[in-house]
Formats: C-alpha cells, sequence, structure tokens
C-alpha cells in the first residue's frame, strides 16, 4: 500500500492505493480517498493522519520526534570496542606498530590487521569480503581503508 495523490477538477486528492497481483499483471485499487490536499493541508489533518500511523512504525517515530535522519545509516559498535579493547590490553597494536615505525606505507597497516583479524573471528570470508563487510561496522581509524590496502597487508604478514 502506497499514498498518492490523485488530480481531478483542478483539485488535488490524497488516496490510499493498493497493488494486487492479477496472474502476470499487476493491479491498483484505491482502497479510499482521504480527501482534498489544501483543506487537509490547512487544517493540519497530514501531520495528524502521518502520527497516529507512526503508532505503528520505530523508525517513523522516531524521525517524527525529530530524533531521526532518514538519511542516516546505522553502524554496528558491540563487537569492534569489545575486540579493540583486547587489542590494545594484549599489546598487538603496540607491537605492529613498533615493527612498521621504519617502514613507509601510506595507510594505517595496524589499522588493516585490526580489520581483517576481526572480520575473520565475526564472518570468515576473502580480503575482498573485509572491505565490504567493514561499511556496516564504526571502526575508528578504517575510515579511509580500500581492497588495495587489505591486500597490501595480507602480503606484509604472509
Amino acid at each position: 500500500m502506497f499514498l498518492r495523490i490523485k488530480k481531478s477538477s483542478g483539485h488535488e486528492y490524497l488516496q490510499i492505493v493498493e497493488n494486487k497481483r492479477d496472474g502476470k499483471k499487476t493491479r491498483q485499487r484505491v482502497v479510499g480517498t482521504i480527501g482534498r490536499m489544501d483543506e487537509l493541508a490547512g487544517r493540519g489533518e497530514i501531520d495528524q493522519l502521518l502520527r497516529s500511523l507512526a503508532k505503528y512504525s520505530e523508525r517513523a517515530l522516531l524521525l517524527l520526534a525529530g530524533m531521526g535522519d532518514p538519511q542516516s545509516e546505522g553502524k554496528k559498535v558491540g563487537p569492534v570496542l569489545v575486540f579493540e579493547r583486547l587489542w590494545e590490553r594484549s599489546g598487538v597494536s603496540e607491537i605492529i606498530r613498533g615493527i612498521l615505525k621504519d617502514r613507509r606505507y601510506q595507510f594505517e597497516v595496524e589499522r588493516a590487521v585490526f580489520v581483517t583479524v576481526l572480520h575473520r573471528l565475526m564472518n570468515s570470508g576473502s580480503d575482498r569480503q573485509t572491505e565490504r563487510w567493514m561499511t556496516g561496522y564504526r571502526i575508528t581509524g578504517a575510515e579511509n581503508l580500500d581492497l588495495q590496502h587489505f591486500y597490501r597487508t595480507m602480503a606484509w604478514l604472509g
């Protein structure tokens, strides 16, 4: 179901429309006409209707409350925070940085190793998959890592 505006006799009407499959064809059926757009908008009924419908959608409630951004994207942080703490406390980060201090890489090799290890712990797969996988997580220092960086990191480790 969706809303559409139907123009008729110089006026615009807000309608609820349903798509139904009839064999191989899709047919639209008007479930109901809510009213004329100018009248609904003038009385503030469009906003009232949206708030009423939002009760059934958690995401819409956040948007209407001004707490959400429809263009934002969610990133996971839990596994990264836990593994980051283990990574730092075990000294792995410091050891890798120490080994790399005289090398002149143009990217954060330690971060690439971190992301690769975290990816393998959570979801086995190739370096190519690591690049796609990490886009769903907020990993500090890994924002500028590309596939080539993971390949170069694995070559260095090898």
